[in-house]
């Protein structure tokens, strides 16, 4: 062997004899969060958040989550309602998959959502939520440990329709100090910035400042919420999110419901926890039926069927395929009986399904201002199709079974939602484009944006071009008892009420009007009237209750009230009525603990107070 053949086997050998370096460490998964909180502010428009670039808001809380973790840039919602919004939101399937297509439609009870897959994954469960649109009559408690819809009420006992952020944050930091040591899943919902914004009254504020600082007050409480997470923060899963945005003369509209463009459709989309790298910016479109896949892949937890698909790999700086996202509004027919608005968007174009359809290239026209359907025939046609896979609201059948219960008819009517009936024909359904005029009129009047005089006369309009309009005469009738003018209310309440509108609203005010004017009799007819309208509704009978206590019908008065506290034991009224009627029928025991039990709920400053005392001791 030469030398240099010498030389070379024993480099060789050396090398084969020298330890390899060692190979960088496999990266390892994150561990899955243990628990999750998911905030929804109502009516969040993205572009009144400061991570959105809003350079005047004032959202520290949400901006601070967008620093520490992900934003998603194109959020949208799958309808701007607030009802059929969260139903996506939490069971990851688009409107026809849950069937809550407006407010007052109860979510299938087959279909699983976040709470129900969590819960059975050994999460414990609380929802604490803001606004009756809400309420556990429509579904979305199945899953909850603890379902906190309970909303204040007046005087008088009758439940009102929305509360307090900061109500809604105190309970919620309340079961969440209890339980933040365990594995929890704690969804958290405040009604703010939703109108009316702040106070109407305030003339000189404008509608738009007011809803900015209501925008900062819903952050304000969601920050109180996720300061109480403490030590669990780190292993907490964050996700922030509104259920749709709101429109301030966008397209004609004022509010939202009525029309699927992106003012009311797109929404900020925020999450920060474990799997989840801070800063991260996703620029890709995605829906809240993502929402629910991602949530599972980021707790461990088995994905479940539905329409939307999990963004962790986007998160992680990953492409997501292409894909249509859909979006719908069924408010205007089962509102005012116009056409519904189906809407599909494929990567930089949209396409609305109307009498009338749209079609939006939004790369070049973000603001849906330029429709271009009648320049690209083919494009709108495979749009077509795209929007025929999600099947319309159907024909008359399926509308009545979608109607709210009458009672929740008029507590979401008082939070801006119209209700109506449908046209017989539905051929003749009109372009909601062509009526808008008339719904954002109405819109300024359910916002409260309008009120006193200035109310009067805005319905007064609206009924010169639209004579038959129940809402509008019911709310004018309602403004002139305001003022104390009952001649003038009640044509217009007479008018509502033979409308068909299943409320008893109508009836209520009628009854008022004719107490005032003394006629009991009168009365008494009007609360019939408004008995059929709502045969259940517990504020009708505890009042045709009362009448009778009046009259001295103490037979009559004593099972109409019980009724009525079976319905709502929280009307006052009734109870210190019902109190009355027992002592007066000669049971002074059963009269005592009617009393008693009136006491104790009423609060410690009430003013009824040292009535209720007098009549406790006289029992005694």
């Amino acid at each position: 062997m030469s030398h240099q053949a010498v030389v070379l086997a024993a480099a060789l050998f050396a090398a084969a004899c020298t330890p390899a370096p060692p190979l960088p460490p496999t990266p390892t998964a994150p561990a899955p969060a243990q628990s999750v909180l998911l905030i929804t502010i109502d009516t969040l428009r993205a572009d009144h958040v400061g991570a959105y670039g809003a350079t005047t808001a004032h959202t520290p809380t949400l901006d601070t989550l967008a620093r520490d973790g992900a934003r998603f840039d194109k959020a949208w919602a799958t309808a701007p309602i607030t009802l059929t919004s969260h139903a996506s939101l939490l069971s990851g399937r688009y409107p026809p998959g849950h069937r809550a297509r407006h407010n007052g439609m109860a979510l299938d009870p087959s279909v699983p959502t976040l709470a129900t897959v969590l819960k059975a994954a050994g999460f414990q469960t609380a929802a604490f939520v803001s606004a009756f649109p809400l309420d556990r009559r429509f579904g979305l408690q199945r899953g909850f440990d603890v379902y906190d819809d309970q909303l204040p009420r007046t005087s008088a006992g009758r439940p009102l329709n929305e509360r307090s952020g900061a109500d809604t944050a105190l309970r919620a930091i309340t079961w969440l100090q209890a339980h933040r040591t365990e594995r929890f899943f704690l969804w958290v919902h405040f009604f703010e910035p939703h109108a009316p914004y702040g106070d109407p009254s305030v003339a000189s504020t404008p509608a738009l400042v007011r809803y900015d600082d209501e925008v900062t007050s819903a952050d304000r409480e969601a920050g109180r919420v996720l300061a109480a997470l403490g030590d669990a923060a780190t292993s907490t899963l964050v996700v922030a999110a509104a259920d749709h945005g709101e429109a301030f003369g966008e397209h004609g509209e004022i509010g939202h419901s009525i029309f699927v463009y992106d003012t009311t459709l797109r929404v900020p989309l925020l999450m920060r926890g474990p799997g989840v790298p801070a800063g991260a910016v996703m620029k890709d479109d995605v829906s809240l039926v993502d929402v629910l896949p991602t949530v599972m892949a980021l707790v461990g937890a088995a994905a479940i069927d539905g329409d939307g698909r999990s963004l962790v790999a986007a998160i992680g700086g990953g492409a997501l395929d292409a894909r249509v996202i859909y979006a719908e509004s069924f408010a205007p027919l089962l509102d005012f009986g116009w056409a519904g608005l189906r809407a599909v968007r494929d990567g930089s174009w949209k396409y609305i399904d109307a009498p009338k359809p749209e079609l939006y290239d939004l790369s070049t026209d973000p603001a849906e201002l330029s429709n271009r359907v009648g320049a690209d025939p083919a494009r709108v046609a495979r749009f077509q199709t795209q929007a025929s896979r999600w099947p319309a609201l159907g024909g008359p059948a399926e509308q009545a079974s979608a109607s709210p219960a009458p009672d929740a008819v008029s507590r979401l009517r008082a939070l801006g939602y119209v209700g109506g009936a449908s046209p017989t024909n539905p051929s003749v359904r009109p372009d909601p484009k062509d009526r808008i005029a008339l719904a954002s009129r109405l819109a300024t009047v359910t916002s409260g944006e309008v009120h006193g005089d200035a109310l009067i006369s805005t319905l007064e309009a609206i009924l010169r071009d639209d004579p038959q309009n129940p809402q509008a005469h019911l709310r004018l009738g309602f403004a002139e008892m305001e003022k104390n003018r009952c001649d003038r209310a009640e044509p217009h309440l007479r008018v509502a009420a033979a409308s068909g509108v299943p409320s008893a609203d109508a009836g209520l005010g009628l009854a008022e009007c004719r107490g005032r004017a003394g006629d009991v009799a009168g009365a008494e007819r009007a609360l019939a009237s408004a008995l059929k309208a709502e045969p259940e509704n517990p504020v009708v009978i505890a009042n045709m209750g009362l009448l009778a206590l009046q009259r001295g019908r103490f037979s009559d008065a004593i099972p109409q009230l019980r009724r009525a506290l079976e319905l709502d034991a929280g009307l006052l009224e009734a109870r210190f009525g019902l109190a009355r009627a027992l002592a007066q029928f000669g049971d002074r025991v059963g009269a005592l603990v009617e009393a008693r039990r009136l006491f104790a709920q009423l609060p410690a400053g009430a003013p009824q107070r040292a009535e209720v005392e007098r009549l406790i001791t006289a029992l005694k």
